[in-house]
Parts: structure tokens; C-alpha cells; sequence
């Protein structure tokens, strides 16, 4: 699974969600992508499902780009621990997403597959997504 080798800070706030992005939301390797429409977080975990089954789709044919990383911690405290005594510990890694961000790129396949792989991929995300080739209109 993705997480980062070294960050400055163990533990991170969850901070604020929302607004549009504005440098990721054209492609820029392949030729289809899928984008979100809504802001939200996603797991490391979560990115590896959608990686995985984007692949056994295209079945060895073409090239997919994980254009987002997790890169922040999220903290849980074990269960049945009373409330107080500090922050929980890491654990597990997510990424946070804007509206219009793109997640997945894919290059050298067909649109068809490319739509295919995309819809399954798109199954495993807990945002919306929608899928995008190169000559659609970015906003």
C-alpha cells in the first residue's frame, strides 16, 4: 500500500474539505482519466482496491497513473478506551481529494476498455467520479 517514507509531523489535523481544484483537473499523461465531482478522503487501502481492479481489467494491455497520494495520517484510539489522555495513534494513511481532481489517468488502450476499467475502478472510490478522455472540456 502507498504511505509516504518520512513526514514531519507523526500526527496531522482533519482540517477542512471542499473547494475545487485548479492543477490537477487536466490529463497529462494518458488519454482517459477519472475525475471526482466531489471533495472527500481516500484511503491508501482504498487507492491500491481501485489500482488493482483497474489493472485485471485492462489485463496486462495499456498504462495507469495514480495521480493522487496519501500522504496524511488518521489517528485511531483502541476501542473501549476512555475518553481523554491525548490523540490516538496512526493508523492508517489517506489522501484528500477536491472536486475536479484527477485521480486515475489511463494510456494506450481503447476507450471502450478504458470506460470499463474506469467504471470498476470508480466502484471501489466513496466519492463521485466521472470518467474524462483528452479532448473533453476541462473546467
Amino acid at each position: 500500500m502507498l504511505q509516504p517514507k518520512r513526514t514531519k509531523f507523526r500526527k496531522y489535523q482533519k482540517g477542512i474539505l471542499g473547494g475545487k481544484t485548479s492543477n490537477t483537473q487536466s490529463l497529462r499523461q494518458g488519454n482517459y482519466g477519472l475525475r471526482t465531482l466531489t471533495a472527500g478522503r481516500i484511503s491508501s487501502r482504498v487507492i491500491e482496491a481501485a489500482r488493482r481492479t483497474m489493472t485485471r481489467a485492462l489485463k496486462r494491455h495499456g498504462q495507469i497513473w495514480i495521480r493522487v497520494f496519501p500522504d496524511q495520517s488518521v489517528t485511531e484510539k483502541p476501542a473501549e478506551v476512555r475518553m481523554g489522555k491525548g490523540k490516538g495513534n496512526p493508523a492508517y494513511w489517506m489522501a484528500r481529494v477536491q472536486a475536479g481532481q484527477i485521480l486515475f489517468e489511463l494510456g494506450g488502450i481503447s476507450c471502450e476498455l478504458a470506460q470499463t476499467a474506469a467504471r470498476l475502478g470508480a466502484q471501489k472510490i466513496p466519492t463521485q467520479t466521472v470518467f474524462v478522455g483528452a479532448d473533453d472540456k476541462t473546467e
